[in-house]
């Protein structure tokens, strides 16, 4: 039987992923801590993530399942209490990136079609997300069909905009002297190594790929390189056309107040509108397919074999799931929901690859990158950590809260249910 993934379909699987909505939001936030060397940040993050992403291409080689990072979890650290209660933290995590994505839609559109207020960002975002709920519940395949188109679409729009836009850059803005002090590059890192995490995505593919062995480390590292190329000359161009008091003010839609100086109107319209259609894609792939099936494999510890046949037979995991995002969306401004979804990912990541240390000699990988990939998601980790206790109050505390909940939940679902996370597959 023929897979359904080879090398260029899964390059540009993980390309469609990491250039989506974050893009779009995590361009300002970040160059709101680093300023014009916000570029160096997306050098620095593209470089974890290719570590990160070497990591995890051998473990999808060894352990090649749907189940992705949850499945190396419960490989490396068994079916305990740990790896089951990292998993029910991966899927708030899961949850803390739709928000952001939907938040961002509500961001853009406000400014579109009312005004930049609270309120209106508000429910945009939650008009949206609700919107894309009932598309789910009711089965409908017709956004979902168009995918491919959409990430072209914005795909295009991005690459002919940093083109285009690049030709304009006035020296000064991009200059030294003009620069924040540049420990702040360290500090945005957890933000720029967000906007590359779509490239775990990557690893789920092992299971439906043609020879996996040659094709998930090429598929991997070749993606991972492309947009870090496309985040730098993105970078520059809107750097390079905006000053930093401008991009801070604007910081929550940069990407499209960057082109501005150049198309005028228009072009902030036409990229207001790439980010509306990118967020739009993205909540829908990811509201039922992310969150539903991470959520059954939180509370059953398996993944039924109802959702290999057909995803839309239950709802359960998505209306939870659309609950608690409405609550995140209300309760949080983006920037927050930004940080602490890169510092829930950043934590996941590590646990990851730690337990990938133990299973090195089985996976064949070099030590030295993985050992790299852990010490360098770490160090961002506490970095972040330093940062934002700083300028958002209550950050701490919130971080500490995901692993307590995750924790109660594990422990409540293991008393109540008897179950555990199970593995997926055989070394």
């Amino acid at each position: 039987m023929k897979k359904s993934f080879g090398l260029w379909s899964a390059i540009f699987l993980g390309i469609g992923s990491m250039v989506g909505a974050g893009i779009f939001v995590l361009l300002g936030e970040a160059g709101a801590i680093a300023g014009n060397l916000v570029w160096i940040s997306f050098v620095l993050g593209g470089i974890i993530a290719l570590s990160a992403g070497y990591s995890l291409a051998k473990l999808a080689v060894l352990y090649p399942s749907r189940g992705g990072m949850v499945e190396y979890l419960v490989q490396c650290y068994d079916e305990g209490v740990f790896s089951g209660s990292v998993s029910i933290l991966f899927y708030i995590s899961s949850l803390v990136g739709i928000a952001m994505v939907s938040k961002t839609f509500g961001v853009y559109a406000a400014h579109m079609f009312t005004q930049n207020s609270i309120f209106y960002i508000d429910m945009y975002s939650v008009a949206i997300l609700l919107f894309f709920v009932f598309i789910n519940l009711a089965g409908s395949s017709l956004i979902a069909k168009s995918e491919n188109i959409i990430v072209i679409t914005k795909l295009s729009i991005i690459v002919i905009f940093a083109i285009t836009v690049f030709f304009y850059i006035k020296p000064e803005l991009l200059s030294f002297k003009v620069s924040p002090a540049f420990n702040n590059v360290f500090f945005a890192i957890s933000l720029t190594f967000f906007a590359y995490g779509g490239f775990s995505v990557i690893s789920n593919t092992a299971e439906d790929m043609d020879n996996p062995k040659a094709t998930m480390m090429k598929a991997m590292i070749y993606s991972i390189s492309l947009v870090m190329v496309l985040y730098i000359v993105v970078a520059f161009a809107v750097f390079g056309n905006l000053t930093l008091s401008e991009i801070t003010h604007a910081k929550d839609y940069a990407l499209a107040e960057a082109a501005r100086p150049v198309f005028g109107q228009i072009g902030f319209t036409i990229m207001a509108v790439a980010a509306l259609i990118s967020t739009s894609s993205s909540i829908n792939a990811n509201l039922y397919a992310t969150t539903n099936i991470t959520y059954q494999m939180a509370k059953d510890g398996d993944l039924p074999e109802i959702y290999e046949r057909n995803i839309w037979h239950s709802s359960e995991g998505l209306i939870i799931s659309a609950i608690f995002l409405i609550l995140i969306i209300l309760f949080f401004n983006l920037g927050e929901i930004a940080t602490m979804g890169s510092i829930f990912i950043l934590f996941i990541h590590v646990f990851v690859h730690v337990g990938h240390f133990l299973k090195i000699k089985k996976t064949g990988a070099s030590r030295l990158i993985v050992a790299f990939a852990i010490i360098s998601l770490s160090v961002t980790i506490v970095l972040a950590l330093i940062y934002t206790s700083k300028h958002i109050s209550g950050i701490g505390y919130y971080v500490v809260g995901g692993f307590v909940l995750s924790y109660i939940l594990e422990m409540t679902l293991r008393l109540v249910t008897k179950r555990k996370i199970l593995k997926q597959t055989k070394e």
